[in-house]
Formats: structure tokens, C-alpha cells, sequence
């Protein structure tokens, strides 16, 4: 390896070392802790869609979700439940599903909410788990 090389090698893992410890340094350790906390909840552990928070300023807790104004329900629950993918909106399966994620959704902001440093929950459109899935919403 020339001089060039070596130095360039050099530079670049200098870099790398950098940019991870700057990275280390302001990670926001109380949005892992909280989404530690909604992972180990019995009741939201074993639902399909991860609840979890994004960010967490001024009070205000950012949390993903599956629905929005902009993204029906059945979306999620037809991605979510494969076995619903072909159910018809009044069944009372998809019914049935609808209130769970109801269920859980609410729980997930009840847990927030009763964290001391939150004293609100703001919901935001998860994209990310939809492209996860094989999903690529058009807003």
C-alpha cells in the first residue's frame, strides 16, 4: 500500500470514528428506555405493529402509527393480518381486528402518557413499517 493509500485509509476510519461517537454521544437514551418499556409490556408484545416512540421534546412524546387520515384503517389490518386480506370491510373479523388495534394503540399511549417526563402524545404516520412491508403508500 502506497503512502496515499495508507493516509486516505487513514482520514476515512478517522471519520467513521467520529461520526459514530458524535452519534453515540446525542442518541436519545429516553426514547430507548420508553420503547424498551412499551417492548416488554405483555399486552403490546405480541401485536404485529411495534408501537414505539420517535422522539420525545418539550413533553411531547412522537409516536408512530399504522392509520392516519390519509391511510384507511383496513390498510394496516389487510397488511398486518394476512388472513384479512380478503375480508370484507363489515366482517366481524376485520370489526374485531379494528378494536384491537384500538385497544392497543390506546394502551401504548396510557404507558407514555403515565411517564413523568410526557405529558403528551403525538401521533405520527409510520411509513417506514409500511415500506418494511412490501407497502409503498402514495401521498
Amino acid at each position: 500500500m502506497d503512502s496515499f493509500a495508507k493516509k486516505y485509509l487513514v482520514g476515512l476510519v478517522a471519520v467513521v470514528i467520529i461520526a459514530t461517537g458524535y452519534w453515540y454521544l446525542n442518541r436519545d437514551t429516553r426514547v430507548g428506555d420508553i420503547n424498551a418499556m412499551l417492548a416488554a409490556d405483555a399486552e403490546l408484545a405480541g401485536y404485529p405493529y411495534p408501537f414505539r416512540v420517535k422522539s420525545l421534546a418539550n413533553g411531547v412524546a412522537i409516536m408512530g402509527s399504522p392509520r392516519s387520515a390519509e391511510v384507511p384503517v383496513m390498510q394496516f389490518l389487510r397488511t398486518a393480518f394476512p388472513a384479512l386480506r380478503n375480508t370484507p370491510v363489515d366482517d366481524p373479523a376485520m370489526m374485531a381486528a379494528q378494536d384491537t388495534l384500538v385497544d392497543k394503540q390506546s394502551r401504548a399511549a396510557k404507558l407514555v402518557e403515565a411517564e413523568e417526563d410526557v405529558r403528551a402524545v403525538r401521533w405520527e404516520l409510520d411509513e417506514r413499517w409500511y415500506n418494511e412491508h412490501g407497502v409503498f403508500l402514495n401521498r
